[in-house]
């Protein structure tokens, strides 16, 4: 195993962070120097340092093998998230050491939980920073793991199978290069795009920019106390939703309808389902709460239902209203879109849409196979018939999955949190989702959890963007032969 090259581009993770580091300390500038701006100047010294010294020292490259692939991607994600904790350590007042851990691997996992009470009391400079780690996660989680990993061929056909890009219809047919070129555009382009709509729906320039980086990561950071519902604007509202549901395709899809390669985003069956189910979600968390009388009127209803819906279903987590007050039956189906969440090939999180319908459709298969014994029952996608190792590999990870997010809440209980909070909260940690039920509801953090329930769900979170197998397999691969 060659540490050499593990350890040069692990070293080129840390120095995009530090970029942002620098970036985040003139935002600090701008405003005055506040009280970030030391910490955050500091910090990318640090980071930038810890990050150049391999490249200075480690010229030759080599072909990356399996074993180092997967170092590579588990640790750049854990090395990040402990130098992303330097800015919110340095600056204190309320970040304690777990807390600045907790926030910094919420961020470059774009799952948005918080444990900052008052987030408008945090200087321009940090919020920034904060921010910037969803804007780095959710390129990474598509860039970084398709890019540093396909120099082996034979094992980018088995990443594929585990993120299941290609049944989006669409895969990365391109150079590494090329696909470098069309993931960053598509994601600046969302980012850039959005920010100008919310800048002219009313939203200044910080907030918008803050906001986008956390729409197209599918993250949540706000740097509001009340989040979206702060802003009162439904023209602002619009914008994030249609947005949040963009962040949840296939980025292939997206380029290709862009580009004009193909002009029917609906040709691919799972962006139907995605699509319909937060329709249908959409509506009946809509009309439950307006019978329920949880909202005023009809339009407020499908306003805030829609939001929630599409909100939680695409692992982002803004809110405009507090959840946790509502009916049963809205908190259930939300808990749903908390597991199933969006497509693959896109930032979210969760156990993606793609493996849900697949879920579904090995579930149909089952059934003619009980009526009709001795037929030959396949699965397929757009006349594709899937191989039976990738269907079983699918329904093995929802299993894997469920008993994951099952194990971290009986863990939870454990250290005291009470049953809602440790079931809900390991839900969305898991999916990368944020905002629970209860105590760590939309509108609530996660401040009060103790440090060893911090420690948990910081490592679900981990477990949940990395897809469970990366960071199980670290354990096994210095015996691989």
């Amino acid at each position: 195993m060659n540490f050499k090259v593990i350890t040069k581009n692990i070293a080129f993770a840390l120095l995009l962070s530090a970029l942002f580091m620098y970036i985040s300390a003139i935002v600090s500038a701008i405003y005055s120097f506040d009280a970030s701006f030391f910490p955050l100047l500091i910090s990318a010294i640090i980071t930038s340092f810890v990050g150049g010294f391999p490249l200075i020292f480690v010229t030759k490259s080599h072909d990356i093998n399996i074993r180092e692939g997967f170092i590579i991607v588990v640790f750049a994600w854990v090395i990040s998230c402990l130098f992303g904790m330097l800015p919110y350590i340095l600056y204190g007042v309320e970040f304690t050491i777990i807390d600045s851990w907790f926030e910094s691997v919420s961020g470059y996992t774009t799952t948005g939980a918080t444990t900052l009470i008052n987030i408008e009391n945090v200087p321009k400079g940090l919020l920034f920073w904060r921010s910037s780690t969803h804007w780095l996660g959710g390129l990474g989680v598509v860039v970084f793991m398709l890019l540093v990993l396909p120099s082996v061929s034979s094992f980018r056909m088995r990443l594929s199978k585990l993120e299941i890009s290609s049944l989006s219809k669409v895969n990365f047919r391109f150079k590494v290069n090329q696909t470098i070129r069309i993931i960053a555009s598509v994601y600046l382009g969302l980012t850039i795009l959005q920010t100008i709509l919310l800048s002219i729906a009313g939203m200044d320039l910080f907030d918008a920019i803050n906001h986008s980086f956390s729409t197209i990561s599918t993250g949540g950071f706000s740097t509001k106390n009340f989040s979206i519902m702060q802003f009162n604007s439904f023209s602002i509202e619009l914008i994030m939703m249609v947005f949040m549901v963009m962040a949840g395709i296939h980025f292939g899809l997206l380029y290709s309808l862009l580009v004009g390669k193909s002009k029917n985003l609906f040709r691919s069956p799972i962006v139907r389902f995605y699509l319909l189910s937060l329709l249908v979600g959409g509506i009946v968390v809509s009309l439950n709460i307006w019978f329920e009388g949880a909202t005023l009127d009809f339009s407020t209803s499908f306003r805030k239902g829609f939001f929630q819906v599409i909100s939680i279903g695409t692992t982002t987590g803004f809110a405009t209203v507090d959840s946790s007050i509502w009916p049963s039956f809205s908190m259930l189906v939300l808990i749903y879109f908390s597991f199933q969440c969006a497509c693959s090939g896109s930032t979210t999180g969760g156990l993606k849409a793609d493996r849900v319908y697949i879920f579904f459709l090995s579930v149909r298969a089952q059934l003619k196979k009980q009526i009709h014994p001795n037929a030959v029952v396949s699965i397929k996608i757009n006349n594709n018939s899937l191989d039976k190792d990738l269907v079983n590999s699918v329904n093995l990870f929802i299993a894997l999955y469920i008993t994951v997010v099952f194990i971290v809440a009986l863990l939870l209980s454990l250290t005291g949190v009470n049953m809602q909070d440790s079931l809900t909260s390991s839900v969305a940690c898991m999916g990368n989702v944020g905002p629970g039920f209860g105590s760590v509801g939309s509108l609530g953090n996660y401040s009060h959890f103790p440090i060893l329930a911090k420690l948990l769900l910081s490592v679900e979170m981990l477990l949940g963007r990395l897809e469970i197998y990366s960071i199980m397999l670290i354990f096994l691969i210095f015996r691989w032969r």
